[in-house]
């Protein structure tokens, strides 16, 4: 009930203020008081200085105000603007004066203001108010009264109790429901006093009365609570409701209710309920995982309306254990997917050793759909077996040797890995090979010692008959590390040209800037242009791709352009630069000017790299100076930047950019910097340039914060 608080335009930000420090302000007393600081704030609300200023005082004078504070803080109670902003000091400043003062100031507001300072009274829990509170019960205004009531329900001492309580049935329907709120305030205050008998007659009361449906929610949630075990027959009766609001109250208030009786009686609803609910009953039962009835969770997951089922099977995930194994395997080869799919998923989950333990001992003697099942699990689980998982690889149906595949994928350590290396190079099932290599793959991955687990893979691959060495290659790439990507080089530059065109189109995917030297010396010696081409293309695009020093970049790029053979690759160097561009990009860029057939194509970017850097406050005119470019007579004409038929004349700040070379480099990258503000906020917008080149007439356009490279008229 507490009121809207007025703000003026000018301080409604510091709202965002008030809720961040609002901890702090209530931790004021006598430690964090500062006289000092308490004087100097207290000079500000008597001076004239704006609201604005005083809000932010009086959100200090939480913090550093003492009863020295309180009289000017009273004052401010009848202003519109700072009244809230003061209560807020008020009701931290400890001390009776305070709660004196806004007791004396309810005689003289009304409207919001009184609202606002009888909620204040509320939260400092003045007992010294009761009696006030009590007579405003009656006030013609119903949002004070139903603000008094609150109040009095926040106190809740003996005599705010009685107010409250007699107010309940004689109160106005306006108002009877902040009655009900209050008397709930002090219910709750008697349970926390050890009172429940007491409690438990305020809640009743509020049950009983002709109030909102959410205060008799609270009520009975409430007297459940406090009646503890004698509370049971009321919660069920609310599981039994037609109303689904109760329905649901019952459902949280049971995970609420201490021991475990409770947990029979959701059992035995459990049963009575319909299936829609059942399920939700189960969720419940599931998060009370000390006491819950584990047999009546488990009889759900296996017969019954199939929602319930899902809902118990899921829940088994949870409070399940070792007891459960058994009904859950049955369900994970039932005939419906559902059902099947959510007990697998739980059979992965189900927590203790002692499920991993009664796996194992249930694999010898498995037959039919349960034999690939526990193999699975194995996977799923992690658990160390590998004797068995081997002895599964022997078996006649593919579904159990690929069911072991993936399990020893998902548990072989690396001094196992041999195993699975075993079965990529000779399997004794070739439809098994997918399988096999997908298994190999999952298991090199995720060892710890990756350099140990590509070594081991490298000896392999020595040993590998053709067909599975490109395999092997695949998996040392998704391994990663030094040993593999020397490995994949090496494979690059052999006299096999299956392992050539593998292992060069890994390097060219390579994930780090790692593989540089290797992709810079086979673009260099790689048999056969397409490799050589393969190669030069991943050094650059990693030049491209990941963060260097600029130097470094610069360097890579230089060594690509000096081992390119052909011109589109010399072109993908200057895209490098222009897309990262520096000053060692331009220098770059500058120097494969004097290369004649890219002459063109280095221009271009050596103008694009100087306008990049150059609008971030690099001086690059020395630079162009020495590059040879050919200067021109450059006079615009006009410049207009806009939408439509609305456009701003900038021709006088692009007339002033204008050089000798055919670009314009702005002070600032955004257009809307560079010519004093945005002219159409939220428009997209476009910069036309009419211009003369040597006495030739041209015109261009620009997208918003594009480059600005005027094109040679023709």
């Amino acid at each position: 009930m507490h009121t809207t608080r007025q703000f003026s335009n000018s301080i409604v930000f510091l709202a965002a203020l008030i809720v961040m420090g609002i901890a702090s302000a209530r931790a004021a007393d006598g430690p964090n008081t500062s006289p000092e600081k308490e004087k100097e704030l207290l000079a500000v609300l008597r001076s004239d200085a704006p609201a604005s200023e005083k809000a932010i005082t009086c959100k200090h004078l939480a913090i550093h105000g003492s009863s020295t504070a309180v009289p000017d803080l009273e004052r401010l109670l009848h202003d519109a603007q700072l009244a809230s902003w003061a209560r807020i000091a008020l009701e931290a400043i400890p001390g009776a004066v305070a709660d004196e003062a806004l007791r004396k100031a309810v005689d003289s507001l009304q409207g919001r203001l009184l609202v606002g300072t009888i909620n204040s009274i509320g939260v400092r829990r003045d007992a010294n108010a009761v009696e006030l509170l009590t007579a405003r019960l009656q006030d013609k205004d119903a949002d004070v009264a139903s603000a008094a009531a609150v109040a009095l329900g926040h106190i809740g001492n003996a005599a705010a109790a009685k107010s409250l309580r007699q107010s309940l049935a004689v109160s106005s329907a306006k108002v009877r429901s902040a009655v009900a709120e209050g008397c709930v305030l002090c219910a709750e205050r008697l349970v926390s006093e050890g009172k429940s008998a007491e409690a438990v007659a305020f809640y009743d009361a509020v049950r009983k009365a002709d109030v909102p449906k959410q205060r008799v929610i609270e009520a009975t949630r409430g007297s459940i609570l406090a009646q503890n075990q004698k509370g049971i027959p009321l919660l069920l009766e609310q599981f039994q409701s037609p109303d689904k609001r109760f329905f649901q109250l019952a459902l949280t208030t049971a995970r609420e209710f201490p021991g475990g009786e409770v947990d029979k009686a959701l059992a035995a609803e459990l049963v009575r309920a319909a299936p829609q609910r059942a399920a939700l009953i189960i969720q419940a039962m599931a998060d009370r995982q000390e006491t819950v009835v584990l047999a009546a969770v488990l009889r759900a997951a296996g017969e019954g309306p199939k929602p319930v089922r899902l809902a118990a099977i899921d829940a088994l995930s949870r409070v399940g254990d070792a007891s459960c194994l058994s009904v859950l395997m049955q369900i994970a080869i039932e005939a419906d997917a559902d059902l099947a799919q959510t007990a697998k998923a739980t059979l992965a989950d189900l927590r203790g050793e002692k499920v991993d333990v009664q796996i194992i001992a249930l694999l010898p003697a498995a037959k039919g759909k349960s034999y690939p099942l526990l193999i699975e699990l194995v996977g799923q689980r992690r658990i160390d077996a590998v004797p068995v998982l081997l002895k599964a690889l022997d078996h006649s149906d593919k579904v159990v040797r690929s069911a072991a595949l993936t399990a020893l994928g998902e548990t072989v350590t690396l001094k196992g890995l041999s195993v699975l290396v075993s079965q990529v190079l000779a399997l004794k099932h070739p439809e098994d090979a997918p399988v096999a290599q997908q298994a190999l793959k999952v298991a090199s991955v995720r060892m710890p010692d990756r350099e140990a687990c590509a070594s081991e893979l490298a000896m392999a691959l020595k040993r590998s008959p053709s067909a599975t060495k490109s395999t092997l290659l695949e998996i040392l790439s998704d391994v990663g590390g030094t040993k593999a990507l020397n490995t994949l080089g090496a494979a690059a530059k052999s006299d096999d040209p299956e392992l050539q065109d593998t292992a060069s189109r890994l390097l060219g995917k390579w994930n780090s800037v790692d593989a540089a030297p290797v992709l810079l010396d086979l673009a260099k010696t790689a048999p056969g242009n397409k490799y050589q081409v393969r190669a030069l293309r991943g050094y650059i695009g990693l030049a491209r791709k990941f963060a260097m020093p600029e130097q470094q970049r610069a360097e890579m790029c230089q060594k690509a352009f000096d081992v390119a053979r052909q011109p589109a690759e010399k072109k993908l160097v200057l895209e490098v630069l222009k897309l990262r561009p520096s000053v060692e990009a331009l220098k770059l860029a500058i120097n494969v000017m004097r290369v004649p057939e890219l002459k063109e194509e280095a221009t271009q970017a050596t103008l694009v790299i100087a306008q990049k850097i150059g609008g971030k406050g690099v001086d690059v005119r020395q630079l162009l100076s020495g590059a040879g470019l050919a200067k021109v007579k450059l006079e615009i004409i006009k410049a207009e930047y806009g939408n439509g038929s609305s456009q701003k004349d900038v021709t006088a700040v692009v007339r002033k950019q204008a050089g000798s070379l055919p670009l314009i480099t702005l002070a600032s990258a955004s257009y809307n910097a560079s010519f004093g503000g945005d002219p159409l906020p939220g428009v997209v917008k476009r910069l036309r340039i009419q211009y003369r080149i040597n006495g030739k007439a041209g015109e261009a356009s620009f997208a918003e914060n594009a480059l600005i490279i005027l094109p040679m008229p023709k």
